[in-house]
């Protein structure tokens, strides 16, 4: 027994040391992280930081990461998502993602699969270049796209399409390891079942759990022999899946197309407040009737002191292609990287067509444009 809690205590007690002034004052200017990492290079008193312990490509343009956080991972709720960072070519690049595994992996491993798409930076990279033993930067898990806490619900319904499979996965896998035997219904939309990351284990997890109905859906020719609906999502699709729209809380995540028709379908029907939506995707632009499609103004980076003509883009678009840099991740609104101080004018979330004219706010610069004259602390 005295062994067992001493041998508890020595990780405890040596991040302790680390932490300590005088660790701190000895390795100055760089900090302890810098010299520890060197040994052991997940290692960080404050951030999260992840080893690459694993990687698949489970499908022809997917990639499945298996990382091991350091101590500062606080675990995550099934749904949620987290910001994943690596350096490329010197560039750091952060990007959101959806832990697919359960939130009871025994070995405190989570697992991130990503779609590498063509025009992509972040992702191609992960498929092409990571391999075991490197180390990324993770966040903390966010998101309100998660299993209630308190209660798991006696029906749920599941809809994903394509790598939005991914939170609805560690959904499935938690309430499966849970022994959880309500009913739930997984309806995947997919090109064929090839493209599906976890196709064989969507099949097994269904085939071992009555309570679980799977249902897919393929668009591409040769491939409907295998699957359960037929053409794209629709309202005879909702109705083989079982389960009552009005009682069961519905998670989707997927294509723009796809999250549209669901939301549509809902709201018709009166369930939007069990509906709960998550998207990974650049905002589609709300139109802006008070724009005519002509941009005006200057836009002035008081801290650099640049200034350049309003294109109409978004001010993070703006200001790279006035030689700045300002701090930038996942490029759609969801990191909150970008944030800055705007000091004076009026900008246009793209997102939800809002504008807002209030003098020394924090706005995000990669999904506001601006409205006019605008200062930025950049």
């Amino acid at each position: 027994m005295f062994t067992e809690t001493a041998t508890a205590r020595r990780p405890r007690l040596a991040r302790r040391l680390l932490g300590s002034p005088l660790a701190q004052a000895l390795t100055t200017p760089h900090g302890v992280d810098r010299y520890v990492e060197l040994v052991k290079p997940a290692f960080s008193l404050r951030d999260v930081r992840a080893e690459v312990i694993a990687v698949r490509r489970p499908t022809p343009a997917a990639v499945t990461l298996t990382l091991r956080p350091n101590e500062n991972w606080q675990g995550f709720r099934a749904g949620q998502h987290v910001l994943l960072s690596v350096e490329i070519d010197g560039v750091r690049h952060t990007r959101p993602y959806s832990p697919a595994s359960s939130e009871h992996a025994p070995d405190g491993l989570i697992e991130l699969t990503a779609h590498a798409r063509p025009d992509g930076r972040v992702s191609p990279h992960l498929r092409a270049a990571l391999a075991p033993g490197e180390v990324v930067g993770l966040s903390q898990a966010a998101g309100d796209f998660a299993l209630p806490a308190a209660a798991r619900p006696p029906e749920l319904l599941l809809i994903s399409g394509g790598s939005g499979i991914t939170p609805l996965m560690s959904m499935l896998r938690t309430l499966c390891d849970e022994g959880h035997d309500g009913r739930i219904a997984f309806l995947h939309y997919a090109r064929s079942e090839r493209h599906v990351a976890y196709a064989a284990e969507l099949r097994a997890l269904a085939d071992a759990h009555p309570n679980v109905r799977l249902l897919r859906g393929f668009s591409a020719g040769g491939t409907l022999a295998a699957a359960e609906l037929d053409g794209r999502f629709s309202r005879d699709h909702v109705h083989a899946a079982r389960v009552d729209p009005a009682v069961a809380p519905a998670y989707v995540c997927g294509p723009t197309a796809l999250v549209d028709a669901v939301r549509e379908l809902w709201v018709d029907d009166g369930h939007e407040t069990r509906l709960h939506v998550e998207q990974f995707a650049a905002p589609a632009p709300v139109a802006d009737p008070g724009a005519a499609g002509i941009a005006s103004g200057a836009i002035r980076f008081a801290r650099s002191g640049a200034q350049t003509a309003n294109s109409g883009g978004t001010l993070l678009d703006q200001a790279e292609a006035a030689g700045l840099t300002p701090q930038s991740g996942c490029r759609m609104g969801i990191c909150h990287t970008c944030s800055c101080r705007k000091l004076e004018g009026a900008v246009r979330d793209v997102r939800t067509g809002v504008v807002s004219t209030a003098p020394d706010e924090q706005i995000q610069i990669c999904v506001n444009v601006p409205v006019g004259d605008v200062t930025l602390d950049i």
